[in-house]
């Protein structure tokens, strides 16, 4: 079984900065991108940022892009997500995800989820 777990959520006013971690382990499966996705309340989830493993190429939501980064540490077997110039409406549950595909912005090509970590943007 492959397990994730995510860190690092938290309340931040906004503008505020927060870095979200999520720890991969368990049983060694092909993966080859790591996603991060978000859920509001009453909202879908939704694609933040991915990664891959080899290589390092990123994809971003629009939302997100230029205040969001995604990076991985290979040898440590996590992927972070630094957050700044946070706002009220980056309030969500954060999940990353391992797929053993390429990136790809949907949550139906990701595997394995955490279990969540809420941020809260105070406005």
């Amino acid at each position: 079984q492959v397990q994730l777990v995510e860190s690092g959520g938290g309340l931040v006013q906004a503008g505020g900065s927060l870095r979200l971690s999520c720890a991969v382990s368990g049983r060694t499966f092909n993966k080859n991108a790591m996603g991060w996705f978000r859920q509001a309340p009453g909202k879908e989830r939704e694609f933040v940022a991915a990664i891959s493993w080899i290589g390092g190429l990123t994809r971003y939501a629009d939302s997100v892009k230029d205040r969001f980064t995604i990076s991985r540490d290979n040898a440590e077997n996590t992927v972070y997500l630094q957050m700044t110039s946070l706002k009220s409406e980056d309030t969500a549950v954060y999940y990353c995800a391992a797929s053993s595909l390429s990136i790809h912005l949907s949550s139906n090509y990701y595997s394995y989820w955490g279990q969540g970590t809420q941020v809260t943007v105070s406005s």
